[in-house]
């Protein structure tokens, strides 16, 4: 047992955040980097005070006294804090805190240890294994770290412990500071129910709905059918998207309500839900709001989250586009009427919906902590968010008036996520091989010069991992946010459609592609948006793979041929740091023989382009080296022969293992191409990621033997073999078996549930027939791919399409 620090340690502050901003003079201490392992018992723990620096100025460190100084009243910084997160947005919170001199610490689960919080904070924590209910959400092991760490405050990033009021009060008894609202507006707030009460009290309009306290589910079917489908249903805490439906029919409910409750309760340990009028024409309008505990509240302007899948944001923009300024003011003069109605304190977020139809707004939710998407009121006010929670949290006035508060220009964030668009957003898992950003031009917001005609476009990347880092099933698959401002909306989403062409992931399915797409999407350019944005342009957002031009399949097959002749040279023993095989191989001879190869690429789109190559010696006339012809037939599933592509007196080099530098029909091409050899379900193939220009396309090389099994195999079989069987579209959690050996399935019939990444799928049985194998169990983890449930199609159904 870890007995209570004493309220002094919470006094402890870095003195020169009592002098004003131009004035500031830093001092900076380095120290190891420190991790330790919960399981062991705490080493006793010494605090160094810093030596007199001989300057007027004395820093003192944990708990100590300084001299006085004739400065304005002002409460400094915490000397220490804790992040009791992860991913981004732990590292978003420690890349402030170190600019502010503020020693950071981090909390990790055992799956977690090399992460980049991990490596960025001063100080780092196991807490448990990756269960996040033996991890994350345990507040008395965070509460231990703070006593063992000396941490003074704790900020809890979002998700996970930071919409808890409970974590609140627990950190407040043991005299630790929660970098967030007051319990008490936790749990007003961050009840959906309590919340939609408050607000209507305060003459705030809010959606039809039932928020009362009874939860069966026969009653929650009568409320809903009062209401009129299609309803809305919502876990009461939480948010994300997690324990939330759209039901549309009486006969779905009740499977509906069942998995948005189990859903809650996981995410948030609370299956309370409500039931809300699904408005069909929806926006999401949110106004970013913060308060101090004196009793000042502003608006930071309002951000569009409309664009959504699977209930989560995926593209939020700010301003949100097409309001007007009398709108935007009774938005902002609402929502900070929310926060003085439950005496808010820090960072929060008031969500409205507005009905494009009728031109309405209604108050839909508050979430009591910093969003995900608060980047880009960042970008559009040149605020530090973070900054300000820390501001706040040390018991200072907001730093500006509602009158002081910028808006210039317009932002957008793109929610970078390891999920696959084509298979209804699925997330993926696996380990990142190649992550290759747009270079960013800030690591903060740019300082807002609201009377500057000119706004140089930024880029933001608020990055959680790194290349080699393992995408896990146990929490959210977002892998980064790419964040970019611009002078107005056409300019910004110029910015944001030009970095995210240069933006490559390798090793897990990512969801760039779609955004790319979403971004050129003329509905989207034109600021059409609305929360049924995806479902509407479906079709043209995911559009039928194509073809990948030839000039790319040319550049896979140069990187196989150079990188072929690479690994047969010899090595070179004692030679010089310029001298290596990249720089060597456009000159190696082979006597005057010419060179034929041939390979077979599989492309996503279904085709196969068989590529030929001849490599013959250039003439010394003409500098040397080796030059190629190539040419590229492609074939689709329908036609044996397809369009023939030649080059000719091609020019290649390797630049890097991964970068390709080659002539083609007179045009300089470079092209990053990323091997991946272990390939789910083709075993000894390879597979090429090829980023060139605009393109990102993906082929598969196959070894001989195996493109001749693959032939082998009718499509008859393939299709009995797979026809009646149920495979996890991704690695998973089962959390449900609702079908046993020898049970009689109907088509459509819920079979298996499965769990990754905190979002629930459901799996129906693809045909009529009996259940002849059951191949997972409750609470398993399962590989993507593995067969689940083996079912027996009626024999009145085979061959009939049904």
């Amino acid at each position: 047992m870890i007995s209570s620090r004493t309220s002094a340690t919470a006094g402890a502050r870095v003195i020169s955040r009592a002098i004003p901003r131009s004035n500031v003079v830093r001092f900076s201490t380095t120290s190891s980097h420190r991790v330790f392992n919960a399981c062991q018992p705490a080493a006793g723990s010494s605090r160094k005070l810093l030596k007199n620096l001989e300057s007027p100025l004395r820093v003192r460190g944990f708990a100590t006294t300084s001299e006085p100084l004739d400065f304005p009243a002002r409460k400094p910084h915490f000397d220490k804090i804790l992040i009791a997160n992860r991913g981004e947005i732990a590292c978003r919170v420690i890349r402030t805190a170190k600019r502010l001199g503020i020693r950071t610490v981090a909390v990790y689960s055992e799956v977690d240890a090399d992460s980049l919080h991990v490596k960025m904070a001063d100080e780092a924590f196991c807490i448990g294994p990756a269960q996040s209910s033996e991890s994350y959400l345990r507040i008395d092991k965070i509460i231990e770290v703070c006593h063992r760490s000396g941490a003074q405050a704790v900020h809890p990033g979002y998700g996970f412990l930071s919409e808890n009021a409970n974590f609140a009060e627990q950190l407040d008894k043991e005299g630790i500071t929660f970098i967030g609202p007051p319990a008490s507006a936790i749990t007003s707030m961050g009840s959906k129910s309590e919340s939609k009460t408050i607000m209507t009290n305060a003459g705030v309009p809010c959606i039809p709905g039932y928020h009362g306290t009874n939860q069966d589910p026969e009653h929650l079917l009568s409320e809903a059918q009062k209401i009129g489908f299609p309803v809305l249903i919502k876990a009461v805490h939480g948010g994300g998207g997690k324990g939330m439906r759209t039901v549309h029919s009486p006969s779905s409910f009740l499977d509906a309500l069942e998995s948005a409750q189990r859903e809650a309760l996981k995410g948030f340990g609370n299956a309370t839900v409500l039931v809300e009028k699904f408005i069909e024409r929806p926006r999401h309008v949110e106004v970013q709001v913060f308060a101090d505990s004196a009793g000042n509240t502003v608006s930071l302007w309002e951000r569009d989250c409309s664009v959504q899948r699977r209930n989560q944001k995926i593209i939020e923009e700010a301003p949100a586009p097409g309001l007007s300024s009398e709108l935007r003011t009774d938005l902002g003069a609402k929502a900070a009427a929310a926060a003085k109605a439950v005496n808010y304190v820090g960072a929060g977020t008031v969500e409205f919906i507005f009905d494009i139809d009728t031109d309405m707004f209604f108050f839909m939710e508050m979430n009591t902590r910093l969003q995900v998407e608060h980047p880009v009121t960042e970008m559009i006010t040149g605020l530090d968010l973070v900054e300000w929670q820390l501001e706040v949290a040390a018991g200072n006035s907001l730093p500006l008036s509602q009158s002081e508060i910028p808006m210039v220009g317009h932002a957008f964030e793109a929610r970078i996520y390891a999920e696959n668009p084509r298979n209804d957003f699925l997330p993926d898992s696996g380990r990142l091989l190649h992550l290759a950003a747009p270079t960013p031009t800030h690591v903060f917001a740019p300082p807002a010069a609201a009377a500057s005609r000119y706004v140089a476009p930024a880029i933001r990347v608020e990055q959680g991992f790194g290349a080699g880092a393992q995408i896990g099933v146990f929490y959210d698959p977002m892998i980064a946010k790419l964040v970019v401002h611009g002078a107005d909306r056409t300019e910004a989403l110029r910015t944001l459609r030009a970095a995210l062409e240069e933006y490559q992931v390798v090793g897990v399915t990512t969801n760039i592609p779609f955004l790319r797409a979403l971004a050129s999407h003329p509905a989207f350019i034109a600021a059409r948006v609305e929360t049924g944005f995806i479902p509407k342009y479906r079709d043209q957002l995911l559009p039928p793979l194509t073809e990948p031009p030839p000039e790319l399949l040319a550049q896979a097959a140069l990187f196989l041929i150079l990188r072929d002749l690479q690994q047969q040279l010899p090595s070179t023993p004692g030679a010089g740091a310029t001298t290596t095989p990249w720089t060597r191989l456009a000159a190696r001879r082979f006597g005057g023989d010419v060179h034929t190869r041939t390979f077979s690429l599989e492309t996503e789109a279904g085709s196969t382009a068989s590529l030929t190559i001849l490599t013959h010696p250039r003439p010394a006339a003409n500098g040397g080296g080796l030059i190629y012809d190539i040419t590229v037939q492609q074939s689709t599933n329908t036609t044996s022969t397809g369009a023939t592509t030649e080059f000719r007196d091609v020019s290649a080099t390797l630049l890097s293992p991964t970068v390709l530098s080659a002539t083609l029909a007179g045009a300089l091409k470079r092209a990053t191409i990323v091997p991946q050899t272990q390939v789910h379900g083709a075993a000894g193939a390879e597979r090429l990621h090829i980023f060139s220009g605009a393109h990102a396309v993906t082929v598969l090389l196959r070894p001989p033997a195996w493109a001749a099994a693959e032939e082998a195999l009718s499509a008859d079989a393939r299709s009995v073999a797979g026809r009646g069987a149920l495979r996890a579209p991704m690695p998973s959690l089962v959390v449900e078996v609702r079908v046993a050996v020898g049970e009689r399935v109907e088509k459509g019939q819920v079979v298996v549930v499965l769990e990754s990444m905190k979002t629930e799928t459901v799996l129906r049985a693809p045909v009529d027939g009996i259940v002849k194998a059951v191949g997972c169990a409750k609470g398993e983890m399962v590989e993507e791919g593995k067969e689940l449930v083996g079912i027996e199609e009626n024999e009145e159904n085979q061959g009939s399409g049904n």
